[in-house]
């Protein structure tokens, strides 16, 4: 039996190993691919911003601290909404305003009563507090606005009204009967977001219903502070949201105690 001397390949001779079969890879949906994109943009914005905001020279504490204000702030308005916490930039805050119909008097006041807030006109009587109350009413009318007039004394005069400007036909009138009934009317045109402007016409008129439900010389101490402290309350931040101005009238009284001690020269006057 004769042996045969076995090939050796040449240098230059190329040999073909069988590999073995290999699984082809799966390909990814459409869906797949977007969201591993998406988590891969947001991942470099969010080292981006990070890079951006952290301050040079700040020690490993303040940047553990300032990464730690953060995530306190993501959970705050993921948990009670959008901007319940925000950071306040370097400028100012513009707050929109409703003019006065005086030319002074928006100077003095910046451009007229700010928005969504609640304005105080004081004064002795007859001294033009509802007459500047109505002007501000026409003004915004003029501007396509909503405005409201809580009679609460019951002496509107419409006539006088439409002199200064006040297009009746327009304007909502409201005659409460108590403080309580004026105060529900008010916030549930302040939570609408459709008035502009609401008028209350006065504060001394605000009487509780205790007061008017009870005897005449039945004494209640303190029963239109209570009201009105309870009703700011929830109205401020109601006319804050919804960008509405409520003005309230309001007279000078004289204190029955005299002149306060410490207070020389000053006259002892009161809203």
């Amino acid at each position: 039996m004769m042996l045969l001397p076995r090939a050796v390949p040449t240098v230059g001779a190329t040999s073909k190993v069988a590999k073995p079969h290999a699984k082809p890879q799966a390909r990814l949906g459409p869906i797949v691919a977007a969201v591993r994109r998406t988590r891969r943009a947001l991942t470099e914005d969010d080292a981006d911003e990070e890079t951006a905001s952290t301050q040079p020279g700040l020690t490993v504490d303040q940047k553990v601290k300032q990464r730690l204000l953060k995530e306190t702030i993501f959970n705050i308005n993921k948990k009670h909404g959008a901007n319940t916490v925000m950071q306040m930039s370097g400028g100012a805050i513009n707050v929109a305003r409703t003019p006065t119909g005086c030319l002074t008097l928006d100077k003095a006041t910046g451009g007229g009563y700010p928005k969504g807030r609640i304005v105080e006109i004081f004064g002795p009587e007859s001294s033009g507090k509802t007459t500047l109350a109505m002007h501000a009413i026409a003004e915004v009318q003029k501007q396509g606005g909503v405005a409201c007039f809580i009679d609460a004394e019951h002496a509107f005069d419409a006539v006088y009204a439409t002199r200064l400007g006040i297009n009746i036909n327009d304007l909502m009138v409201c005659q409460p009967d108590h403080g309580e009934m004026a105060f529900n009317v008010m916030d549930e045109l302040v939570r609408s977001g459709v008035v502009d402007i609401i008028v209350v016409d006065s504060v001394s008129a605000l009487v509780p219903r205790s007061e008017v439900e009870g005897d005449i010389g039945t004494p209640q101490i303190g029963s239109q502070a209570r009201l009105m402290s309870l009703a700011l309350r929830k109205v401020t931040a109601n006319a804050a949201k919804s960008g509405c101005t409520i003005l309230f009238i309001n007279q000078l009284r004289f204190k029955v105690c005299g002149r306060p001690v410490g207070l020389a020269g000053r006259i002892p006057e009161a809203t």
